[in-house]
């Protein structure tokens, strides 16, 4: 099948290519959710999109739900969870082949699942992935470059994401700080549109953020009104707005205050999300996700102010992708990280070379060359940043997060950036 699909991209125009394309994903959401039945309908469902922190924020929001009581399902890019049992995800895509994403909903109904949280990306969206999925409940996160490759420019990536709120979810929770907000402002909710930030009219308004590593206490004011506070185990600003829109979720569904803050603050870890990596060593490690200028910038201004000594930083860009934001990862490593190893995350079918020049460019251009050393295998780079960190230091490994396998070549190898780091901790 991808052979065929292959052929007919090379031999149609592009704009006729995407008419098809469009229509051949249209008719397969709809033979699979007839297959199935249209088994999301039997749950309330909850979308989380954005760009970054849509995994921490729908695992907030499952875990709220589930310590109030209630059979959750949750499918992430990291992880897919049916009540208590975790289900191995057949694949790195955050929205799996639709009639796979269709049997995990028939799943998720016959464990008599109340609640489905779900990370709707914007290839997703407009791939028509969702199509016959309700949405009772949509939140945004944030807005920042991703995916130009596919979509082309920001303009298009918003009206992706917009997608999602042109179906009138009863309730839309969004992000009052982000500079995006005004464009998905304009679309109506069914039942209540709430906001969360620092801004002075956010619906949940954060006033105040106690951050360290063990994570942050927040208190928030609620419509002006209700004060709220809560803990999140989660460290950094970022995730206390990811806290915040789950906590926001959480009050329109009714939960009790209690509920809430307990669900948030048992929630200890998110695979590949800066997971902290620990054998005994005398300096911080720990692997993210980061894979877009805006969430390495917000990954390193994290540890930046949690670390004593010295920011480590390994990591590299993704081939096949947008190419663009390779030379901006590239200046902000410069300006956050006091160490940088540069090399491989996955390649895919590009010369791997190529991509860290890019990256390369832009570390010149911050000022960053001569504090960075270049080395090709990631197993090594991880293995030259762990052996010449030092006490109070942090090493950051970003870019591969929670993933399982590398794409180099065309293959699909096995690979996790936490399992390298622990055995090269263990073998120091």
């Amino acid at each position: 099948m991808q052979n065929v699909k292959n052929i007919v991209k090379k031999l149609l125009p592009k704009n006729v290519r995407y008419t098809v394309a469009n229509f051949y994903h249209l008719l397969v959401a709809v033979a699979a959710n007839i297959r199935y039945g249209f088994p999301s309908h039997s749950a309330q469902v909850i979308m989380v999109t954005g760009t970054n922190g849509k995994t921490t924020t729908a695992s907030m929001i499952a875990e709220m739900l589930r310590n109030a009581g209630h059979v959750v399902g949750i499918n992430t890019t990291a992880y897919c969870r049916i009540g208590d049992e975790i289900v191995e995800k057949s694949s790195s895509r955050t929205l799996e082949d639709i009639f796979e994403l269709q049997a995990m909903f028939a799943k998720m109904k016959r464990a008599g699942c109340e609640y489905i949280v779900l990370e709707a990306t914007s290839m997703g969206l407009v791939q028509h992935r969702l199509w016959g999925v309700p949405c009772d409940v949509a939140v945004m996160t944030n807005l920042t470059q991703d995916h130009l490759d596919y979509h082309g420019t920001m303009e298009r990536y918003a009206a992706a994401k917009g997608t999602l709120f042109e179906r009138k979810p009863k309730l839309v929770v969004l992000n009052r700080d982000d500079e995006w907000f005004e464009f998905f402002n304009k679309f109506e909710a069914d039942e209540r549109k709430v906001t969360y930030g620092v801004a002075k009219d956010a619906t949940f308004r954060i006033a105040e953020a106690d951050m360290n590593q063990s994570g942050s206490d927040v208190k928030i004011k609620v419509e002006g009104r209700h004060d709220f506070a809560f803990h999140t185990n989660l460290p950094g600003k970022f995730n206390v707005y990811n806290a915040t829109a789950a906590a926001a979720v959480g009050w329109y569904l009714l939960l009790e205050p209690e509920q809430i803050a307990k669900g948030l603050g048992l929630l200890a870890m998110v695979p590949g999300r800066m997971e902290r990596v620990d054998e005994g060593q005398r300096f911080e490690v720990i692997v993210d996700y980061a894979h877009t200028p805006d969430a390495l910038k917000n990954a390193l201004e994290t540890v930046k102010n949690l670390t004593k000594g010295k920011v480590w930083l390994v990591f590299g860009a993704t081939g096949n992708r947008d190419k663009a934001k390779r030379p901006l990862m590239g200046k902000i490593a410069a300006e956050y990280a006091d160490k940088i190893v540069l090399t491989d995350e996955e390649p895919y079918s590009e010369d791997p070379a190529k991509i860290r020049q890019a990256i390369m460019e832009g570390i010149v251009s911050g000022g960053g060359e001569s504090k960075t050393t270049e080395v090709a295998d990631r197993a090594e780079a991880i293995k030259k940043a762990l052996t010449e960190a030092r006490p109070r230091d942090t090493v950051i490994i970003t870019g591969m997060g929670h993933e399982k396998v590398r794409m180099v070549g065309g293959k699909a190898l096995p690979w996790s950036d936490v399992d390298t780091a622990r055995r090269l901790l263990k073998d120091k």
